[in-house]
């Protein structure tokens, strides 16, 4: 593949250190195979016919140090869609395994995601590059290694979303139609069909996953193992110090926290992963792989959005900080060789459950305007999200409406105003009788007299709440709408959805219409609800 100079992009200083410190695939050809003893295959982007830039995020540009418009001109095209290679690019696909559904899958690796290298910017930030969609790797098993526009654009647009929402996540930087046209069978109901073909290319501090430490501990591959640490901990965790079975621990440690935190975060806002693999787990504590996710529209713990997890709903909403407990558990396993002493591991995953508990109490805390918890708030949250599962009631827009309720004094908490002021909020008004309004307005009348008990003024309470629970989220439907009209050339839906979720916690005028609930038609049209893996 041909070298691509060009004024805009030349600037960017590309380090390879994951390629010259680790083990290589020594084989070279792209084939599908199984990887021994190594950390990744070099393997070259699959060129595109007629790649169409349909949209880039100014905020990473800018965290790339490149000018707003490079996005705009051809040579950024070209490279992010996999035609060409900057000077410094040295593409390769990582190798890692994982466990799928709760079962050891074996050997997985970027069967369809090839990094172009790590940047470094001029605050000293590392960047890798990823192009995901962009042609069959060596872990492509019998995949084309390619994406349709349908996920790429889900993707794209939720990355930079959560981004804005305050969550953990990967980035993007761009997302382009390839002119290709790629076969899928979305519903996995013997319907294939061709559809346009997309690269996202997303960005992230660093891609590394659980899986990449498990696939070399089933390898019994120690001396690797070893060398992935040691390198995981002198890039991405330096502040811990030189490798050392103590810094081993304490890196363990830190990866449990931030997992927890991520996962606070997802139920802040009502994310819903939909395929929480340890292949899919980052080794930051980042939100990766954005495929059958979701959003939780009417409260249920118990939904989640991946029509593969259907039946067993192993990934469901209530059930996230659990799973990630089990996957961190997987990723104790596979570096025990290097600790050699799992009561301290264990201890650490004591820790995760100690410490997701008081994020996550504190959390709901705030999301009720108060800035600590305490066992009757927490009983008081509980009550709160027992009455959400009475009837359909929109997680999102329930918060909003309840800091916008007038608590300056208890004789305004009528069944009237609350049915007034909540009525955005339920999918099924023939739900809302008199009955549950009683329920409610008890349930306020505490929330009220807990308010004034703690002294929490309710212009603060209001400030509170607001900053932490988002009026606009990238519902599913609202992703579906913007992907129908991109897949007809036009780009207006996704950009103005871009421009909206740039500011999720603040009412934006004119853009009511996206936030509201979920409009009756979408309740079960393909894409708008569950989604499957297909992309």
């Amino acid at each position: 593949m041909a070298q691509y100079k060009t004024s805009t992009l030349q600037s960017l200083y590309f380090d390879n250190r994951f390629i010259e410190e680790l083990p290589a695939d020594p084989i070279t050809e792209n084939k599908r195979r199984q990887v021994k003893n190594a950390c990744y295959s070099r393997v070259n982007p699959t060129p595109v016919s007629n790649p169409e830039l349909v949209a880039c995020s100014v905020e990473m540009l800018q965290q790339l140090d490149l000018p707003i418009d490079s996005c705009s001109h051809n040579d950024f095209i070209q490279t992010f869609s996999g035609n060409a290679l900057l000077p410094g690019m040295q593409p390769y696909a990582m190798c890692y395994g994982g466990h799928q559904f709760g079962h050891w899958a074996g050997q997985l690796g970027d069967g369809r995601a090839i990094l172009l290298g790590d940047v470094i910017n001029k605050d000293g930030q590392r960047w890798s590059l990823q192009l995901k969609g962009a042609g069959p790797t060596p872990y492509s098993r019998t995949a084309d290694g390619l994406a349709v526009l349908r996920s790429s654009l889900r993707e794209f647009l939720c990355s930079e979303a959560m981004y804005h929402l305050g969550v953990p996540t990967t980035r993007a930087l761009s997302l382009i139609k390839t002119g290709e046209q790629v076969v899928r069978d979305m519903l996995y109901d013997g319907h294939p069909e061709y559809e346009p073909g997309a690269v996202v290319c997303r960005a992230a501090p660093s891609f590394t996953r659980f899986g990449n430490f498990q696939i070399l501990n089933a390898q019994h591959d120690e001396i690797t193992l070893k060398r992935l640490v040691d390198y995981t901990i002198k890039t991405d965790f330096p502040h811990l110090g030189a490798p050392s079975i103590e810094v081993y621990l304490q890196w363990f440690e830190e990866i449990c926290s931030r997992t927890a935190d991520m996962i606070v975060h997802w139920m802040r806002v009502g994310f819903v992963h939909g395929v929480m693999n340890t292949d899919n787990m980052s080794i930051l504590g980042l939100t990766i792989d954005y495929g059958p996710y979701g959003w939780l529209e009417d409260y249920d713990p118990d939904w989640t959005p991946n029509t593969t997890d259907a039946n067993g709903k192993r990934y469901r909403f209530g059930q996230q900080s659990q799973i990630a407990l089990w996957n961190l558990l997987q990723l104790a396993e596979a570096i025990y060789p290097l600790v050699g002493d799992s009561k301290s591991l264990e201890s650490s995953l004591q820790n995760y459950q100690d410490y997701y508990l008081n994020r996550y109490n504190n959390m709901m805390a705030q999301k009720l305007g108060f800035h600590q918890t305490s066992e009757a708030l927490e009983k008081l949250n509980s009550d709160l999200l027992s009455l959400l599962q009475l009837i359909e009631t929109d997680m999102t827009l329930f918060y909003r409406c309840l800091s916008a309720i007038d608590l300056s004094a208890t004789e305004t908490i009528t069944i009237d105003s609350i049915r007034l002021q909540f009525s955005g909020c339920w999918y099924q008004q023939q739900q809302v009788d008199n009955n549950y309004l009683t329920k409610l307005q008890q349930w306020l009348n505490q929330y009220h007299l807990m308010l004034l008990n703690s002294g929490v003024l309710d212009q603060d309470r209001i400030k509170m709440m607001d900053s932490v629970n988002p009026l606009y989220v990238p519902r599913n439907y609202l992703s579906q709408v913007a992907i129908d009209k991109a897949t007809s050339g036009d780009y207006s839906e996704l950009h103005t959805l871009m421009e909206v979720f740039r500011k999720p916690y603040q009412h934006q005028d004119g853009q009511q219409q996206y936030a509201m609930k979920r409009p009756e038609w979408a309740r079960h049209k393909a894409g708008c609800s569950m989604l499957s893996c297909s992309s």
